[in-house]
């Protein structure tokens, strides 16, 4: 019967753990939330920004969900470096004369400042073709446009309609990111 008192106690304190969690990442200092939320290649990103007229927090927020700072990100799909992209993509960007194609190349993705550059073209270009619908481009840097556009027929708020569970909670971890850019470093893209 002893055992059985303590089995009781383990979601319990499962409870209390994951309570405790919570509340130190919701009221965490900013020192510990920068461990989190990195900022790095802030002159790339507020140069590209700028060029394409992008808010450069949205910027950070995508490299950093895309492949948490890391230039060298590959992933299993074939997109490449900080803002994951297909090269396929990358050429389209340049293709549609989003980009200097004197300047930039899609075989150099892995140049941290021609991924930006490129990412940033494509991410102006989402947000004008969804009209200026920052959650629309988000979701369609994941999902692609075809399916943001079949879901924004739906009638709905946009998250609710995505079928994709992995792009309901990109959309998500974007959006917070983005925040969490902008209250951690305000004057960083003044």
């Amino acid at each position: 019967m002893r055992f059985l008192r303590w089995y009781r106690l383990i979601p319990l304190l499962l409870v209390a753990v994951c309570g405790t969690v919570s509340f130190a990442y919701a009221y965490a200092p900013a020192p510990l939330f920068k461990l989190l939320y990195p900022l790095r290649y802030e002159s790339e990103i507020l140069a590209s920004s700028k060029r394409h007229g992008l808010d450069p927090y949205l910027v950070a927020a995508v490299i950093e969900t895309e492949s948490g700072w890391d230039a060298n990100a590959e992933s299993s799909q074939g997109a490449y470096g900080l803002m994951q992209l297909m090269p396929e993509t990358a050429q389209d960007v340049i293709a549609r004369g989003l980009v200097d194609p004197e300047t930039w190349s899609a075989a150099a993705l892995d140049d941290p400042q021609t991924n930006i550059e490129l990412g940033c073209g494509y991410l102006a270009y989402l947000l004008d073709y969804f009209n200026g619908s920052v959650d629309k481009a988000i979701a369609a840097y994941n999902a692609g446009m075809g399916n943001v556009d079949d879901w924004a027929q739906e009638e709905t708020h946009l998250h609710n309609a995505i079928t994709f569970p992995e792009t309901q909670a990109y959309l998500v971890r974007v959006t917070t990111a983005r925040s969490r850019y902008q209250e951690l470093y305000p004057d960083s893209f003044s």
